[in-house]
């Protein structure tokens, strides 16, 4: 790791890439895996961040992920006995987390599958109920398998009055239904594909279960206290105290998460419109539009990336959006200070990218943000990204691509770590 103390002027030809940061010498937990989720946080970062602060002289308790998506960093702490909280804005990432790290009893799962499999064959619906379900679930969904999904969900809810093992169920429930519609198979992008043919929508539940329940017997219990909030980090009324805090932050060219979940959040309920679950996302464009900006309270970084895209043929919608994501960024990082305890640890995933021609240096802004909100001993690495949905190219919009024509942007991490000292 690169120490930044003696200032702050990052000069990247002395940064190399840190082997360790770039695999795993472990197999992944097979509960990692039980739900897809777009550029997921690798396990074995978060695992040898742990070690990395235990090396640095920081104590290690609690740890939190104030944007933690499917949960990866909730799971690692449960399996080395920290305690945790979380929080992100997505419903259906912190569904995923919640089912991630909890306990189960297997005799009790086993009894709820056997109850949902009994009411799911009980059911009789027609084509009726798909002709007056969500106009975006009729896109989606052919008439046979939203029949079919309707079986099992409404089983779900009627079978299950534990609200763990029904959020459990109603994970394993989400996990299938890209597989079920016509969303193009292995596409992040929503995109239809004219050509699937149908699959079997019980055979695919059950392969479902069964992997959840193969996850599960991989874990010991753990005495930890895990804590997963549905909210916006940025107005959460009352943060804990941790020790570490360990995240990767939304990246301010990426997708849109409630375009990429509207399946699970149109068919669990979270919403009607999934365009809805767009407001307040960080860095999204439309979260932008109803937000008055104060570009004098970016930082030095912000203010020159601005200033750069100003000039470019970026739209200005988008000039606004990525205002306002170095904007809330700034916020996080203060907010972050507020909930380290004395001698604690941040520690950042970041990459940089590139739009319109300009590069867009999220490192460099966040260190500046570290040092202004008074983290000290700031130190940078990097890392290399060599596989998984998180892919190293970009199209001509700044959006990933796995065209290997498009541009070679996004190939490289930057781990950033700061202490709070107070």
């Amino acid at each position: 790791m690169f120490n930044l103390e003696e200032g702050y002027d990052l000069n990247y030809n002395k940064i190399c890439v840190d082997s360790k940061w770039n695999e795993s010498e472990k197999k992944e937990l097979l509960m990692h895996t039980i739900h897809a989720y777009p550029a997921k946080f690798p396990s074995f970062i978060a695992s040898k961040a742990f070690e990395y602060a235990i090396s640095e002289g920081v104590k290690i308790n609690k740890v939190a992920d104030i944007f933690c998506g499917c949960g990866t960093v909730a799971l690692e702490a449960k399996i080395h006995n920290y305690d945790f909280w979380g929080c992100d804005i997505n419903p259906v990432a912190t569904l995923i987390a919640k089912t991630k790290s909890c306990d189960y009893n297997l005799d009790e799962l086993e009894k709820y599958f056997k109850d949902i499999k009994k009411i799911v064959g009980t059911m009789k619906f027609g084509q009726q109920e798909y002709y007056n379900a969500n106009k975006r679930l009729q896109y989606w969904f052919t008439p046979n398998n939203y029949t079919e999904l309707l079986k099992l969900h409404s089983a779900i809810g009627v079978a299950v009055d534990n609200e763990k093992y029904r959020e459990a169920f109603e994970c394993i429930f989400s996990a299938i239904l890209k597989a079920c519609s016509k969303w193009l198979t292995k596409s992040i992008k929503p995109q239809v594909d004219p050509n699937k043919k149908e699959i079997n929508v019980e055979q695919c539940f059950d392969r479902q279960y069964r992997k959840f329940l193969k996850s599960i017997k991989e874990l010991e219990h753990s005495s930890s206290t895990i804590e997963v909030r549905c909210q916006n980090f940025l107005t959460c009324q009352k943060l804990p105290e941790v020790d570490l805090l360990i995240t990767s932050p939304p990246y301010v060219t990426s997708y849109e998460y409630a375009d990429l979940h509207q399946l699970s959040s149109l068919w669990l309920g979270y919403t009607d419109d999934y365009r809805k679950l767009r407001k307040g996302s960080i860095g999204s464009i439309y979260y932008s539009d109803e937000i008055d900006i104060e570009l004098s309270e970016l930082n030095d970084t912000g203010k020159e990336i601005i200033a750069s895209l100003k000039k470019s043929p970026c739209p200005n919608s988008r000039i606004k959006s990525i205002a306002r994501y170095y904007l809330d960024m700034q916020n996080a990082i203060k907010r972050s200070y507020s909930m380290l305890n004395n001698g604690g640890m941040i520690f950042l995933v970041i990459g940089d990218t590139e739009y319109k021609g300009v590069k867009i240096l999220n490192s460099r802004h966040l260190v500046e943000a570290l040092k202004t909100e008074g983290f000290k001993g700031i130190k940078i690495g990097k890392r290399t990204i060599s596989r998984g949905l998180c892919v190293p190219f970009r199209d001509s919009e700044g959006k990933f691509s796995k065209d290997k024509d498009k541009k070679k942007i996004y190939h490289e991490e930057f781990i950033i770590s700061g202490r709070c000292w107070k």
